[in-house]
């Protein structure tokens, strides 16, 4: 097998697990914020606003910190290390949707209080309930969530810390383009480095390409 094919193959599984794990990780943050927005949106309850607090002081978390503490978890000495899913697909997933879920769950939050402001008074008239209210901004709102899912998948492609502590840059089981590149500039192998970088400011510009579009379109 040449050089070439061995780089072609690794290229392509990098370029798999990359978006399998963004995809996958940005699908279950965008539903859990979803569903957590719509929620402090239509309930006020003492320590809605310290939540939203948390939320939005947990869009500025640290990935590293997101990677030391799950990397101390589910270590061989930790609570859940049991599980055996350190350097794994999986716990990769489970770091970036920690660090994407505050800032999808953020923004979902405040386009569904801006639109339930525009109409809270033509649904109180209608005597709506809540599953019908909320149905209705997610309706309204179509667009702008997709953009906050591919703001959330954008945020997820890019993360580079938390990934190469939890997922520890394995070839062929744990690597992935951002850490690939890492790893292969500081190996002084820039050509399997360039690929990825470029591939990445590719995608990047699909999901802004998408972004744009849908607002020129739509909104």
């Amino acid at each position: 097998m040449s050089y070439l094919s061995i780089l072609t193959n690794e290229y392509i599984e990098i370029i798999q697990l990359s978006l399998y794990v963004s995809v996958f990780a940005t699908v279950l943050a965008f539903l859990f914020s979803l569903l957590l927005s719509s929620y402090l949106l239509l309930n006020n309850f003492r320590g809605k606003g310290f939540i939203l607090l948390i939320v939005n002081s947990l869009m500025s978390l640290p990935p590293v910190v997101v990677g030391l503490f799950l990397y101390i978890i589910f270590s061989n000495s930790g609570v859940l290390g049991f599980l055996d899913i350190l350097y794994s697909p999986t716990i990769m997933i489970i770091a970036q949707f920690i660090i994407i879920t505050p800032i999808i769950t953020s923004l979902l939050y405040t386009i569904f209080e801006n639109k339930f402001h525009e109409i809270s008074e033509y649904m109180s008239s209608l005597n709506a309930s809540r599953g019908k209210i909320i149905n209705t901004i997610i309706l309204e709102t179509r667009f702008d969530l997709v953009i906050v899912s591919m703001t959330g998948l954008g945020r997820a492609l890019s993360e580079v810390g938390a990934v190469i502590i939890v997922g520890g840059n394995i070839s062929n089981i744990s690597r992935v383009m951002t850490t690939s590149i890492v790893l292969e500039t500081s190996r002084g192998e820039l050509e399997l480095a360039m690929y990825l970088g470029l591939s990445l400011i590719f995608i990047a510009i699909i999901i802004n390409l998408i972004i744009f579009l849908i607002k020129r379109v739509y909104l």
